[in-house]
């Protein structure tokens, strides 16, 4: 099943064409190359076009449509193809919006379809956007189906984008894959699957089959080609619930090591040194310590995302906390809210927000992120964590 066609991709396709490629009907088409590359890279390892499923949401857009699109709002617009509706005739339902309705419905009738076993999806700590909205899609489609009664599969996560990782680059099957060492303490328990030989030729010729991006990135898809997979999950976090009267919080710290470092340097570190969470009678604590204090130029936002089997996601509140150089903001996707619900304790690098569960539709679980950023540029986001407070 494959969420998007990967027709943003505008270095990898100006290489791949050898001319500048600018009108947006010529990055759909380019689209459709990128998914004649997989269903041929699928045939080789004996999956049959007719077995492929395209939802053909945007590349580069998935997650801003998890993050703001849902409910009554004009759907996202692609960066480069310009649409915003599925504009592929052989997806799962062409001329879908893009919101966040429409991939989990599509996602939830794939899994409802085929009744899996056994789910492989990207991680949730993946630098890649779009991987990363890939796995929140999904343990949401999971969770709403738990609830209609589908036995639950096993989920295999797998990670792709990690800077400076997987190495050496290059063809080297004789290799084995070992886990980023970002990821060290993280708590994700690794699962290796070993590859007898026939089966890495095979997985070196299926990476060939996609010419676009090896024209690119030559040495970097067949870096993949090692011994062995490796897959991942992290544990939920379990918060329990402290009296309100407790002045020392038990935290649960999810912070340094869950996350890749970042792709822009400050001083030559990265911008969090820890994100930490605490249930405190009926509100969500979140402590971030930071390597820099907020400043003119650098802000930090958390992201609180509410689950309950009762209510649909789609009408939950997706909550997005905003400390910056102009002071504290609190959204529910793109509507601003009044933020005096929230109590908010700055200490210079240490930021402590204490937010009331109500606000975030008295959960029984919360997605979470955060993210740093300079100007609009963003510097580092945290892996996207489960919280359980059942």
């Amino acid at each position: 099943c494959l969420l998007t066609n990967g027709e943003n991709n505008e270095f990898a396709f100006i290489v791949y064409e050898r001319r500048i490629v600018l009108k947006p009907k010529e990055f759909i088409r380019l689209g459709e190359v990128r998914r004649k590359e997989t269903v041929d890279a699928l045939r080789l390892l004996g999956v049959t076009p007719e077995d492929v499923v395209s939802l053909g949401y945007p590349d580069y857009g998935t997650m801003e449509i998890f993050l703001r699109y849902w409910g009554e709002t004009k759907p996202f617009r692609s960066m480069l193809s310009r649409v915003r509706k599925v504009p592929y005739a052989d997806a799962l339902v062409p001329d879908s919006p893009y919101v966040g309705e429409s991939i989990l419905r599509d996602i939830k009738q794939v899994i409802s379809d085929f009744k899996p076993t056994k789910i492989f999806v990207s991680h949730p700590a993946d630098v890649n956007r779009d991987h990363r909205a890939a796995h929140t899609f999904t343990q949401v489609a999971l969770w709403d189906l738990e609830q209609e009664g589908l036995p639950v599969p096993e989920v295999f996560s797998y990670i792709v984008h990690v800077p400076g990782w997987p190495g050496p680059r290059g063809y080297r099957p004789e290799l084995s894959q070992t886990p980023p060492p970002a990821f060290e303490k993280s708590g994700i328990g690794w699962v290796e699957q070993p590859l007898d030989p026939v089966e890495i030729g095979k997985k070196y010729d299926a990476v060939l089959e996609f010419s676009s991006q090896i024209k690119c990135a030559p040495r970097y898809l067949v870096t993949f080609v090692r011994r062995n997979e490796l897959f991942g999950n992290f544990p939920p976090i379990v918060l329990k619930r402290q009296l309100a009267s407790d002045t020392e919080l038990d935290w649960f710290t999810a912070g340094l090591k869950d996350h890749p470092k970042s792709r822009i340097k400050s001083n030559g570190t990265d911008h969090f040194s820890q994100l930490a969470y605490a249930r405190q009678g009926n509100y969500l604590v979140v402590r971030t310590l930071l390597k820099r204090p907020i400043d003119k130029d650098f802000g930090i936002s958390v992201f609180l995302f509410g689950y309950r089997p009762d209510v649909p996601f789609a009408e939950m509140p997706k909550i997005q906390l905003f400390m910056g150089p102009n002071g504290f903001s609190v959204k529910d996707k793109k509507r601003i809210l009044p933020s005096k619900e929230v109590l908010v304790v700055e200490k210079d690098k240490e930021l402590i927000f204490k937010v009331p569960l109500s606000l975030l539709g008295d959960p029984d679980r919360i997605l979470s992120s955060a993210k740093t950023a300079l100007y609009n540029l963003t510097l580092d986001e945290t892996a996207w964590r489960v919280l359980e407070l059942r």
